[in-house]
């Protein structure tokens, strides 16, 4: 019975002394979306142009672009835009070490070609040559009517 006392005591004693238990930390807030004129920029984003037609699909993991001439076109990793006030910069490098440049603006933009308005300005450098276009969500381009 005395070491069952003396036992009890020794974990009284031990308890008394330890540190309190430390709540854990709060999870850090998620970040909130990158939105440049409207546009979920995390979600996917086409840019266009015209003349001759070009496209850069922008997804969370890729930007891929492709032309009427080279339909395989550049492919680089997305690593997310630089955004500066109304304007949002990819940057990145195809696997042959193209270099691939999306640069977003919060202003309206007509293809010239339709009678769509799209909500971002686009230009796009892909390596030495550089193209201006519009771009949106892709969800919105989907969703109009063909031209």
């Amino acid at each position: 019975m005395r070491i069952l006392a003396l036992s009890a005591l020794a974990v009284v004693a031990l308890a008394a002394c330890s540190e309190p238990a430390t709540p854990a930390p709060e999870p850090a807030p998620a970040p909130a979306p990158a939105v440049l004129g409207g546009v979920d920029l995390g979600q996917p984003v086409r840019v266009l142009g015209t003349e001759p037609f070009w496209s850069v699909e922008i997804t969370p993991q890729a930007l891929h672009y492709t032309a009427v001439d080279n339909a395989e076109g550049v492919r680089a990793t997305n690593a997310g835009p630089t955004i500066q006030g109304t304007t949002a910069v990819y940057a990145a490098a195809g696997a042959d070490g193209t270099a691939l440049v999306v640069t977003l603006i919060a202003t309206e933009c007509s293809d010239g070609m339709s009678d769509r308005i799209y909500p971002l300005t686009a230009r796009v450098e892909v390596g030495t040559a550089t193209l201006n276009g519009c771009a949106a969500s892709t969800d919105f381009i989907m969703s109009q009517p063909a031209p």
